[in-house]
């Protein structure tokens, strides 16, 4: 048993950033062919470009604005161009960055930010790729939300807003497309040690105060993050949907 997505089109949203990019190096270990979305790392999207093809895979790196509709679906439309069909595999990943803060404090652009890139990112790209899905009667889409969604700790307000919505629209939209064959999920990553924490040398003590209440005592990495997706995306996961599946050595625990 392994996973397969030979003859399979995966799109990450973001899929230049941290996570994003060991995203698509598996799925195109695993067959996909990828398109790397990115907002300003062409060069790094570039670079994944090269590494996809290196593998025998057919890749493309495409520009745009995932919180404006228009440029959402001139993606779309850049992709049915350069491939000759739609993707397979929908991956939202991308997301704004900001300082985190208390409400107090936290400016009203944060929410905003996070609203557009969390809630209104899965909407564009449901309505410019799930018609392709619901047509072909087959289809994976996955979204990354955050452990943060089940914690709601202090200054974590803007990002947990914007999380939880995202998680509303995918439980809905679950419901909406299953009877076509579409499965919808979404992936909750932990505090994930990324090419970041590699570059600046860093391993976390086990005193660390969050590792301390992570039952596996260890941050996850992205490669777990990205096995997470590529399983939910492969015929494994054939009946798997409208689930939130944290990947955080336990550290949130979903009850019933």
């Amino acid at each position: 048993m392994k996973i397969d997505l030979c003859d399979k089109i995966a799109l990450v949203t973001g899929g230049a950033g941290m996570l994003g990019r060991v995203m698509i190096r598996s799925l195109a270990a695993c067959g996909a062919d990828v398109v790397i979305h990115y907002n300003t790392k062409a060069e790094k999207a570039q670079q994944l470009k090269r590494e996809a093809e290196a593998m025998g895979r057919q890749a493309y790196a495409v520009q745009a604005d995932i919180t404006d509709l228009t440029s959402v679906l001139a993606m779309r439309d850049q992709i049915q161009e350069h491939f000759g069909k739609l993707p397979h595999i929908i991956v939202a990943n991308a997301v704004a960055q900001y300082k985190w803060t208390s409400i107090l404090e936290q400016q009203p652009a944060d929410y905003e930010s996070q609203f557009k890139t969390c809630v209104m990112q899965s909407v564009y790209l449901a309505k410019a790729f799930m018609p392709a899905l619901i047509e072909r009667r087959a289809g994976r889409f996955i979204g990354i939300n955050t452990e943060c969604a089940m914690q709601n700790f202090p200054t974590q307000s803007a990002y947990v807003a914007g999380k939880r919505g995202m998680d509303g629209v995918y439980r809905i939209l679950a419901k909406e497309v299953g009877e076509y064959g579409i499965t919808v999920n979404q992936v909750a990553p932990g505090w994930t040690f990324s090419d970041r924490d590699r570059e600046r040398g860093f391993a976390p003590p086990l005193e660390d105060g969050y590792l301390t209440t992570v039952p596996m005592k260890r941050r996850g990495t992205d490669q777990e993050i990205a096995n997470t997706v590529a399983f939910l995306a492969s015929d494994l996961a054939s009946f798997i949907s409208g689930v939130y599946i944290p990947v955080c050595g336990g550290n949130v625990m979903p009850a019933i």
